[in-house]
């Protein structure tokens, strides 16, 4: 059968030409596409006409011409024929985006020429060919900085969630990490839990069926960001929806305070949503796996006018799954829709929405209890503990907009907000104390919840270079604005505690409770708010030193206040003024393809756990230091580091048991004390040959106590010295690849994936042993724009718990083997 589809050339040499994404300038922005015009420039860049400053020192031709994409913000294609062990003396001087390239190509007998996805492909001119860079007109995709999407790679060339300037990983002084649009669609990563558990030093926890907890370095994650501005994460109601509206999620291991102001110094995770393109594309896929997953989604995208000048995407998938635990299903919608602008040149709008729906009927909301000695149940992984009627059901509903505007001289000012409203309804039990090995009681004293979050975050910031100390450098500077309100509320209902023994017991016979009187019976109403100003620099004190520095100082208000059976307790109100972080960075290249780094940030992080007298714990304080080096190379087509961390912390949160809490608290806690997590990683990203696509890393971190807090220590673990968060292992390995064979078998792309970590224990004694899971995918080139692909999870049907916690609840069995087969079609 003749091949339809443009698949790799077969020479070696040839079929070593990759795209290297390089990212717009700073925040990045849409690329202006007027009708006629001769040269359409970057969002980010200055027009054509006017040009900007560059200050691009000498180095390889790889990394000069990935240095000028980055600022430029284009993507160019690398042919390693062309540019290996080619030396460049840079670009000095202001310059449009077509005269740099003219310039820094010429002297070396090269030319850039229009190629796809809105950015270019270098050729070698013709003898006594001119070697002005003839004008041209783009007219494909409108670039982001980083965007991932169509790059086939599992690396990016540029980034902005660590300092909201749009560096490369190796100019980044932290541990970074972007799970890109290849290398999600590669393991079938379907939801947000999905992508971080494959994400280098990064551990999934379960907190309840649908209520997913993500962990670094040893420390909880709670927030994230979208399109760089931050928002609370929150398992209970907010619905990040399937992964399909997203490009990319870039991830940062470490404090995030001058991006975020509070927050733990696990890390930050930042969504990245898909922007419309220039040109019309779209695709659908349909899916079908294990224990009937049926899951659909269109994505379509393009211009709306003649002049391109309006553009809009649009993506809609529904994913109908049950599980294998008995009587739990899947049920998730997701409505996502972006338009963008170019109200002129040089300003750019854009405006979406996107409506995340998850039923979710028959969810456990505690998981599986065990025996009173810690020790698991003789059951299988089908078993559940709760009634088959259980459900636990959110939505949220998200509206975002931005404009942006660049300057002639290079700067660009960025307005930005979102608004998110989530919902959740549910209906549960949860396990009690076991009155007989192994009978439990089924609990429920107002089984019936629902909650409305919302919140909102607005962001502006104006970010450009200067001429200082006759260098160029780059200056970020803004204000934001973050409001959360929580209202949740119970109901009674008629349920009936019962006991019930696991090993013969039917999660039926239990009858659906009804709703028995108001949504008063208890009540929370929350409310944080935070405000901030803060600034940073990127300047280049010499050739190979650049240091980072920047600061934000943040106002905090957060009240709290709750009700049971009419009852207030444990209403507290908090005030922090002019909070200060600090942040400082250096990179120092060694050559051309290696840099050593050093970095240090403070973190503050507001608490809303309740002590046992009904006041809130005092805020998380600490530093953050981390140290390393980072190699890129092949043109930023494959990126390493190594890197070693220490954080501090104090009053971290131990739990207490109910008795010792005031009346009314459910939970109550007290400090931790002083802890500090120290330890390694190792990464490596990108293609290692042509066709071969890599991303492998290991992480150790230990968090241990420097100091005694807790009075309560149930089997000893809470005292100096003594490991902190021990439900969270110490050792972790993941690895991803894929390879595209060569020749006649170039339809075909093969890879695996496998996941090893080291045991952990609860503080209850729960235990669970080191445990490694593999997996394995392969897809097939039908068409063109046909492609089937089969992804096989836990391949040797692994059995081990995700999830551990107490002897009573909060144990979850991780997913037995599964498949998922995948069609896409592209048009």
């Amino acid at each position: 059968m003749p091949h339809n589809r443009p698949f790799p050339v077969r020479t070696p040499l040839a079929s070593a030409i990759r795209l290297m994404l390089c990212g717009a300038l700073l925040a990045g922005g849409a690329i202006q596409a007027p009708a006629r015009a001769q040269l359409a420039e970057p969002a980010g860049s200055a027009p054509a006409s006017a040009g900007r400053a560059y200050d691009i020192a000498a180095g390889s031709l790889d990394q000069v011409l990935g240095r000028f994409g980055r600022e430029a913000g284009v993507m160019i294609a690398i042919d390693p024929e062309l540019t290996q062990d080619v030396r460049s003396a840079g670009l000095r001087g202001t310059h449009t985006t077509a005269s740099g390239l003219a310039a820094i190509l010429a002297v070396h007998r090269l030319e850039a020429v229009p190629g796809a996805n809105g950015g270019y492909r270098l050729r070698r001119l013709p003898p006594a060919a001119d070697t002005r860079l003839a004008p041209v007109t783009v007219t494909a995709q409108a670039e982001r900085g980083g965007t991932t999407e169509g790059t086939g790679s599992y690396t990016t060339g540029s980034m902005n969630t660590a300092t909201k300037m749009p560096l490369s990983i190796r100019e980044t002084p932290q541990s970074v990490t972007v799970m890109t649009a290849q290398r999600i669609e590669d393991q079938g990563l379907t939801s947000l839990s999905d992508v971080v558990q494959a994400t280098p030093g990064l551990t999934v926890t379960k907190w309840g069926g649908e209520r997913y907890r993500f962990t670094s370095r040893g420390f909880q994650v709670n927030n994230l960001m979208v399109d760089g501005l931050p928002i609370q994460y929150e398992e209970a109601a907010l619905s990040t929806g399937a992964m399909s509206m997203y490009d990319r999620v870039e991830v940062m291991r470490g404090a995030a305070g001058l991006m975020e102001g509070e927050g733990t110094p696990g890390g930050s995770i930042n969504l990245m949503r898909k922007r419309p393109t220039r040109e019309f594309q779209g695709s659908l896929t349909g899916s079908v796996g294990s224990w009937d997953n049926y899951l659909g989604s269109l994505d379509v995208g393009g211009p709306i006018n003649e002049a391109g000048t309006l553009r809009g995407r649009a993506v809609v998938s529904h994913q109908d799954k049950k599980s294998f635990i008995d009587d739990y299903e899947n049920k998730r919608t997701l409505v996502y829709g972006i338009l963008e602008a170019d109200l002129t040149p040089a300003t750019t709008a854009t405006l979406g929405f996107s409506y995340s729906n998850e039923d979710n009927p028959g969810v456990d909301w505690n998981g599986i209890g065990t025996w009173p000695d810690g020790s698991f149940l003789p059951i299988s992984r089908s078993t559940r503990m709760s009634p088959s009627w259980a459900y636990w059901d959110k939505k949220s509903t998200t509206v975002f907009a931005d404009v942006e505007h660049r300057f002639d001289n290079g700067w660009k000012a960025k307005l930005a907000a979102t608004s998110i409203d989530s919902e959740m309804d549910m209906m549960g039990t949860y396990l009690a104390n076991q009155t007989a090995a192994p009978s439990y009681n089924l609990v429920g004293g107002s089984p019936a919840y629902r909650y409305a979050r919302d919140q909102y975050s607005i962001d502006a910031h104006a970010a450009g270079p200067v001429r200082l100390w006759g260098g160029t450098h780059e200056l970020v500077f803004g204000a934001s604005h973050r409001k959360n309100k929580w209202k949740d509320e119970g109901a009674p209902t008629d349920f009936t505690p019962v006991s019930f023994n696991p090993l013969d017991w039917s999660p039926r016979s239990v009858p659906k409770p009804t709703i028995t009187g108001s949504w008063n019976l208890w009540t929370r109403d929350a409310e944080r708010e935070q405000t901030g100003i803060y600034g940073s620099g990127r300047f280049k004190l010499s050739d190979p030193l650049t240091l980072i520095a920047g600061a934000r100082v943040d106002w905090y208000k957060q009240t709290i206040a709750q009700q049971w059976g009419g009852s207030a307790y444990g209403a507290s109100d908090f005030k922090v003024d002019h909070e200060f972080t600090p942040y400082l960075g250096a990179v120092y290249d060694l050559n051309v393809q290696h840099s050593i780094y050093a970095s240090w940030t403070r973190i503050f992080n507001p608490q809303d756990y309740y002590t046992a007298d009904g006041g809130l714990l005092d805020p998380q304080t600490g530093s953050n230091y981390e140290v390393g080096i980072k190699g890129e190379y092949f043109g930023g087509r494959l990126n390493a580091s190594a890197a070693i961390f220490q954080i501090d912390l104090e009053n971290l949160p131990d739990g207490l048991p109910v008795s010792q809490c005031a009346t009314g608290l459910t939970s109550c806690y007290r400090s931790a004390g002083e802890v500090r997590s120290r330890g390694v990683e190792f990464e490596l990203n990108g293609e290692l040959a042509p066709g071969w696509q890599m991303a492998t890393s290991y992480t150790y971190a230990s968090a241990k106590r420097l100091s005694e807090a807790s009075a309560y220590d149930p089997i000893g673990s809470y005292s100096i010295g003594k490991r902190y968060a021990t439900n969270i292992p110490r050792h972790l390995f993941k690895l991803a690849t894929s390879y595209r064979l060569p020749g006649e078998l170039s339809r075909w792309k093969v890879g695996g994936s496998l996941h090893v970590q080291d045991g952990v224990k609860s503080p209850w004694g729960v235990k669970q042993g080191g445990y490694a899971i593999a997996g394995m995918h392969a897809s097939y080139a039908v068409t063109r724009q046909l492609d089937l692909s089969l992804n096989v999870n836990n391949l040797f049907d692994r059995k081990y718990y995700s999830t551990i916690g107490s002897y009573s609840d909060a144990n979850f069995f991780g997913d037995p083997r599964n498949f998922l087969l995948t069609a896409k079609y592209r048009f």
